[in-house]
């Protein structure tokens, strides 16, 4: 019974002796965790801007934000180079258009990458162009998508990559997406990163960058953003 006891008391001692993790509040509905930077909290626009310097144009109501076509891109003024990314969503609703035309729009990890955002719900087009694809690359595992006007969300984890000071590889960006709370891609290397580190554009960090879906004859779509938020995090080997 000693040995036992004395045992437990060593169990504890060194317990109490390790380095114990951070206390972060986890929020709830509509509330970003304690430590988030939080891009949008549905008061105004104040952290984004479009890619060339302007005040986004997005419009704020209902702790919504709708970005209509003609607005253009929008980035977040604070970047990231890792992080647990959380934004919501609502595709407009456009029976009279199909495939691509319909609520198009796509969330850019560092400007660069792009997660689609599509409306399709019973709508068929290209595997890696639907929503939730990694655009060029990878389709979703699955179609978790909700009927247009509804609120979905994405929640990643994003690891960007890692480049030498020649311009090689040292590690792959990567991403794991849940939609609506499903899994749709589990760790899957982006290729992208290799091509951004032999150019140079790569870099340390980058922003968020909501995407205005808008060429010639393009037909009007109103996204509806809300709840934007990103906790930087660190790579395994950092």
């Amino acid at each position: 019974m000693r040995k036992w006891f004395a045992i437990a008391v060593w169990l504890g001692v060194v317990a109490s002796a390790q380095e114990q993790p951070r206390v972060v509040d986890p929020g709830g509905a509509a509330r970003a965790p304690s430590d988030a930077v939080v891009l949008f909290d549905g008061k105004d626009m104040s952290h984004w801007t479009t890619t060339d310097g302007r005040p986004a144009r997005c419009k704020v109501a209902d702790a919504a934000m709708t970005c209509t076509t003609g607005v253009g891109d929008i980035a977040s003024k604070e970047r990231f180079r890792s992080a647990q990314i959380h934004l919501e969503f609502a595709p407009p609703y456009m029976p009279d258009q199909k495939g691509q035309s319909r609520g198009n729009s796509g969330v850019y990890l560092h400007g660069r990458y792009e997660i689609q955002i599509l409306d399709s719900y019973q709508n068929p087009t290209y595997a890696h162009g639907s929503c939730g694809g990694l655009y060029g690359q990878a389709a979703p595992l699955v179609n978790a998508c909700r009927p247009p006007e509804q609120w979905q969300s994405y929640d990643l984890i994003f690891h960007g990559p890692r480049c030498g000071a020649d311009g090689k590889v040292q590690a792959e960006a990567t991403v794991t997406i849940l939609q609506n709370g499903v899994l749709i891609h589990d760790h899957v290397k982006i290729r992208d990163s290799v091509k951004g580190c032999a150019e140079g554009k790569a870099g340390e960090s980058g922003p968020l960058l909501l995407q205005d879906h808008n060429y010639k004859g393009a037909p009007v779509t109103n996204m509806k953003f809300r709840n934007i938020w990103f906790r930087p995090i660190q790579d395994a080997a950092e």
